[in-house]
């Protein structure tokens, strides 16, 4: 039996999505100083957008696609945050098992958003 889904905030790819961004805060304040500006930002920026993005597709579930394109939208940021986790890897600042767990993670919430936008039907509320 599927469980009735009344906010964005019990979506299992929300939480996810929220659980993964606050790891990344946590790592990213141990990068250099420098990355500031750079790295830091944008992982930050890209990880949180995932599940603001989400937040905001549920509110716009009475149009199929306007709800399909902010979970399109989140799809793309938790792309881009897979590519910051690659150059945090890259640059020495995050380990190879939090890297791989991280990108597993994103590949799952990708996985997720793409099963959701391919079911649209079943989530909006859009009246034919």
């Amino acid at each position: 039996m599927r469980k009735l889904v009344i906010e964005f905030r019990n979506l299992d790819v929300f939480k996810i999505s929220m659980s993964n961004s606050m790891d990344i805060f946590h790592l990213s304040k141990g990068f250099p100083v420098e990355e500031k500006y750079s790295l830091t930002d944008q992982i930050r920026r890209s990880s949180r957008s995932v599940s603001a993005n989400i937040a905001e597709a549920w509110r716009k579930r009475k149009y199929k696609k306007s709800f399909i394109y902010a979970l399109n939208v989140a799809h793309g940021e938790a792309t881009e945050t897979r590519v910051w986790l690659e150059y945090s890897y890259g640059c020495g600042y995050i380990g190879k098992q939090v890297f791989l767990k991280l990108d597993d993670e994103y590949d799952k919430i990708s996985a997720m958003l793409h099963k959701m936008m391919n079911s649209a039907d079943r989530w909006t509320l859009e009246t034919r």
